[in-house]
């Protein structure tokens, strides 16, 4: 960033994929603090930054930029190319690797806490267990990103 004023650094606000994969991202974490509240009559604030749950910001994320990618450098263009499948990427493998990481952390929390109601010496820390997410919390976050993508007004 040689050379670069503060007034340039700025001008990344004027990047539409970037505004809108933050917006994506941002407008899922608050839907997922939502609905968390809703279902669970529990304002938990950590549904803001957390990963796991409804809709998936991730997946909101990488289609939101790939959208927007879309709309202003086309269908055609080698950075809607690489944006499409870094999003692919992301969603394989947040309903894959992290899903199943997070299922494996709920089995050993389980364990855990049979070791400790058997007055077991077991120091085992807690494990997060929502790190993944179902085929439908992606499918979800997705179609929020796109939808913002393909919405959010272009620069002038």
């Amino acid at each position: 960033m040689k050379g670069c004023t503060s007034v340039q650094i700025l001008d990344v606000f004027k990047n539409h994929a970037i505004v809108c994969a933050f917006a994506a991202w941002a407008i899922a974490q608050i839907i997922k603090l939502l609905l968390y509240a809703l279902l669970h009559r529990d304002l938990k604030a950590e549904r803001l930054w957390g990963s796991g749950g409804m809709p998936s910001s991730h997946s909101a994320t990488v289609c939101a930029l790939a959208a927007s990618v879309a709309r202003t450098s086309g269908l055609t263009s080698a950075v809607f190319a690489v944006s499409c499948l870094l999003a692919f990427v992301v969603m394989y493998d947040a309903m894959g690797v992290r899903r199943a990481a997070g299922e494996h952390a709920k089995a050993i929390n389980r364990i855990a806490e049979l070791q400790e109601e058997q007055n077991e010496d077991f120091f085992l820390k807690d494990l997060k267990e929502l790190l993944g997410h179902t085929p439908i919390e992606v499918i979800a976050g997705a179609a929020l990103g796109v939808f913002i993508g393909l919405i959010a007004p272009l620069p002038a």
